[in-house]
């Protein structure tokens, strides 16, 4: 869903900015760590600044940003020339990622996720796209907020099916993530971070079937 007019100019100002570079940045790196040279994605780029924070504070190589806004991708692409080919930024959708399985180290979500109507499908595509041990980031805006009859009067999201902070928790884990941590501010925002396994339970759970029996510690029926 696009932001309207007022949320625009809430996401795209200087307090907003500087919120994102002294708080959230610095919040989401100490829960998840670094990245060390690998490749991110940044689902809901906006201008811009999301990802030219990722370059150079996350230790990432190279950043694939989008934006469902064409006014957006313009901005975040005049902001980021600088980064040549460390950055490219495209016109997408989080429901429907222009990636390959497992293309990529790390998902950055900045607030994106509580503007999709059935986000359940978004977080199913994030995870489609990482690789197996790699991490989503995400800093979201919960139900309270979003029901708050003063926000609802001026924004512009989906009321059906948002989530708490622990209701998106469950929907990671749901999904196939595990949680490496999160922290909420006043049930209104939560920032989180958590890995796609190395291997999906159900082949884990087999492999060690397998290896016992093959020890003799357990009868296979």
């Amino acid at each position: 869903m696009l932001m309207n007019a007022v949320e625009k100019a809430m996401m795209n100002n200087p307090v907003r900015a500087a919120l994102q570079r002294h708080f959230e940045m610095p919040l989401l790196l100490e829960l998840g760590g670094d990245l060390r040279g690998g490749r991110v994605l940044e689902v809901g780029c906006g201008r811009g600044v999301g990802t030219e924070l990722i370059l150079a504070r996350s230790g990432a190589e190279r950043v694939d940003a989008f934006d469902l806004d064409p006014e957006m991708v313009a901005l975040a692409r005049r902001r980021l020339r600088r980064y040549g080919d460390r950055v490219r930024v495209s016109v997408g959708d989080v429901e429907h990622i222009d990636a390959e399985d497992g293309a990529y180290d790390a998902v950055f979500d900045f607030g994106i996720i509580h503007h999709v109507p059935d986000w359940r499908n978004a977080l199913s595509e994030i995870h489609r796209v990482l690789k197996p041990g790699g991490r989503l980031y995400a800093e979201e805006v919960l139900e309270k907020f979003i029901l708050d009859p003063l926000w609802r009067r001026v924004l512009v999201h989906p009321l059906e099916d948002r989530f708490t902070h622990e209701g998106f928790r469950q929907a990671l884990i749901e999904t196939g993530f595990e949680m490496v941590g999160s922290r909420q501010l006043w049930h209104q925002f939560a920032w989180s971070v958590a890995n796609k396994p190395d291997l999906p339970a159900a082949t884990a759970l087999t492999d060690r079937r397998a290896a016992a029996y093959a020890e003799g510690s357990l009868d296979e029926r």
